[in-house]
């Protein structure tokens, strides 16, 4: 499979990933199959990673419906500890590209990674999420994109390095297609085309600046506070209000959230409680 040029200056290295996974649970479900495409700031030629994984875990029948990879075919193969050293190698400290990764693929990979003792840190890297570019310019699936924008026809859909080149194809279709095109919102009010061959500058058109994890359990209030996007406590600050109600807080650390919303609440509970030793 020939992998493309990627047609955009980078400022490090970027790798774009595509998952098969045991079902849509970021936090309970499991990896079964990875694909990763890296391309080097240096540009040197992009190199691949591929792999069916064992989760250890039942693969869900409509999951195994949808991307054809069953029980049997993982059964021999690595788990994610076998290939984490690798593959944390691989992403290093390059920026990440993916196929509704913000909410699914990165938060996922983030859980697999927190299992075998290591943090993927998205505070120093873009994220450019290609579904998102595509929601908000033309809202349509994967393969309407490649359509739309490539005139190319997916052959083996959800095969997680088919899709991965896939999404690829269809970034460089966008950049090549919106550049130079003003944005107009719902009120039909134009701004300049956010478009451009920049990675940091099309990681900010992407990110979800509102909601703070993959999961959307925390959220940015219109103070730039962090605050929960759940339950009784939805709009509440989660420092003050884990600080006031630690049954709640620990409730929290017990249950089935992700490592992320964890660390985040961790940190903001400590951030809150040394304002009140300061007192």
């Amino acid at each position: 499979m020939e992998i493309p040029k990627l047609e955009v200056a980078l400022q490090k290295d970027i790798c774009f990933f595509d998952l098969e996974t045991t079902g849509l649970n970021v936090v309970r479900d499991r990896i079964v199959q990875i694909a990763v495409v890296k391309y080097f700031k240096s540009g040197k030629d992009p190199i691949t990673f591929n792999s069916l994984i064992n989760p250890g875990v039942p693969i869900s029948e409509e999951s195994s419906a949808i991307h054809g990879i069953t029980a049997s075919m993982v059964a021999n193969k690595p788990s994610f500890q076998d290939i984490g050293d690798t593959l944390w190698k691989l992403f290093d400290q390059s920026d990440i590209g993916g196929y509704n990764s913000a909410r699914f693929d990165i938060p996922l990979l983030m859980e697999e990674f927190a299992r075998i003792g290591k943090e993927l840190d998205m505070s120093h890297r873009s994220n450019i999420d290609v579904q998102r570019i595509f929601y908000k310019m033309e809202p349509r699936t994967l393969k309407a994109a490649l359509k739309f924008y490539c005139q190319k026809e997916i052959v083996n859909a959800h095969d997680a390095l088919e899709d991965v080149v896939a999404t690829i194809d269809v970034f460089n279709g966008q950049l090549t297609k919106y550049e130079g095109v003003e944005l107009e919102d719902e009120d039909g009010v134009k701004s300049p085309s956010p478009i451009v061959r920049n990675i940091k500058e099309l990681h900010k058109f992407t990110d979800d600046l509102s909601t703070i994890d993959g999961t959307q359990k925390l959220k940015f209030n219109a103070n730039k506070e962090v605050v929960f996007n759940f339950g009784k406590y939805a709009e509440r600050l989660v420092g003050k209000t884990c600080f006031e109600d630690k049954n709640f807080y620990n409730w929290l650390l017990e249950k089935k959230f992700t490592h992320q919303v964890k660390k985040i609440v961790q940190a903001e509970y400590k951030k809150y409680e040394k304002t009140q030793i300061a007192k």
